[in-house]
């Protein structure tokens, strides 16, 4: 599949610059894929569209891994942490990286209140091994497309993230209000989101790609649940990972770098409740792979047509 079939035209105005309020009154696209039919709801009407299916969310909680650092020379570093390597090592993306050497120091600018850091390994291509000295302490890193303020950063956490260890949140679970969640049968999974799972497809085509691995866990007791569900519900591409991980024989806890495109065999998700994602990414061909290429593009010029909102503080589409 050639990755420019990932990609769709997106109004500017449509990109989602704050999430509505409450969490539980975005708009909610829904896809019956038996019958074909698409109904346009809010997601608090989430439990009426369920029939016995068990609901699994991630349970992964972002770290304000942004910390603005500066140099002993004076220069101004941005460190994004990426993903825990040992208690206090952590992989990290710097900017600028060009000029930087394993050894230095990285101090909190003045005014400001960030996690210092010491540069212990150069990686490549920006990346880093950092060590910081005790929980990481900074801004929550969002998503470059979101160039407006926000308030209260707790509205990038899901209601019920726990397990902190992402560098950017698990997006469709971000709708659920806490008396959506009690009304539906839901257990969690956990992967902690990478930065990569974002990045751009540069090869001509989607087979090419490489994904990079994320950490997840899962305790016995929901495995055993996912495993006898009569139908699961993933929310969100990440807990599709895992569950579909699981299903291959996949462990409790380890690393996952399963890719999921057009063609792709589920094995135990049969429904999918996801936001409506950037072109030419891993997570929209997940969409594709579960809902049909043609249906997917088919449902894009809908939202489109209809505005609803897009990317993480967007609007959600449930996939029957």
């Amino acid at each position: 599949m050639r990755s420019n079939e990932l990609d769709y035209d997106l109004p500017g105005d449509l990109v989602a610059q704050h999430p509505v309020e409450p969490r539980d009154a975005s708009r909610m696209l829904v896809f019956d894929r038996a019958s074909g039919e698409i109904r346009h709801r809010t997601f608090r009407d989430l439990p009426e569209e369920l029939d016995g299916h068990l609901v699994v969310v991630n349970d992964t909680r972002v770290v304000p891994a942004r910390l603005l650092l500066r140099r002993p020379t004076g220069g101004d570093v941005e460190v994004l942490l990426v993903e825990r390597r040992e208690d206090d090592v952590w992989e990290a993306l710097a900017r600028p990286s060009r000029r930087l050497r394993a050894g230095e120091r990285l101090a909190t600018r003045p005014g400001l209140d960030a996690t210092p850091a010491e540069l212990v390994d150069e990686l490549g291509e920006g990346r880093w091994l950092v060590r910081l000295p005790g929980e990481p302490h900074g801004e929550v890193p969002l998503p470059p497309y979101i160039h407006e303020p926000q308030g209260d950063p707790e509205r990038y956490q899901t209601v019920y993230a726990h397990d902190a260890g992402s560098a950017a949140a698990p997006t469709a679970g971000l709708h659920f209000s806490p008396g959506v969640l009690e009304q539906v049968d839901h257990v969690a999974v956990t992967l902690h989101v990478g930065l990569d799972t974002f990045r751009p497809l540069t090869e001509e085509t989607v087979e090419e790609h490489t994904i990079h691995g994320e950490r997840y866990r899962v305790e016995p007791e929901a495995r055993a649940r996912i495993d006898g569900a009569e139908q699961v519900l993933a929310v969100g591409t990440t807990s599709t990972r895992v569950v579909e991980t699981l299903a291959r024989g996949g462990p409790l806890e380890g690393r996952t770098d399963l890719y999921i495109t057009p063609g792709f065999a589920f094995r135990r998700v049969d429904a999918l409740l996801t936001n409506f994602h950037l072109p030419r990414t891993t997570l929209l061909a997940l969409v594709m792979a579960f809902a049909g290429v043609e249906e997917t593009r088919r449902l894009y010029a809908v939202a489109v047509e209809e505005r609803y909102r897009f990317y993480s503080f967007g609007d959600a589409m449930l996939v029957l």
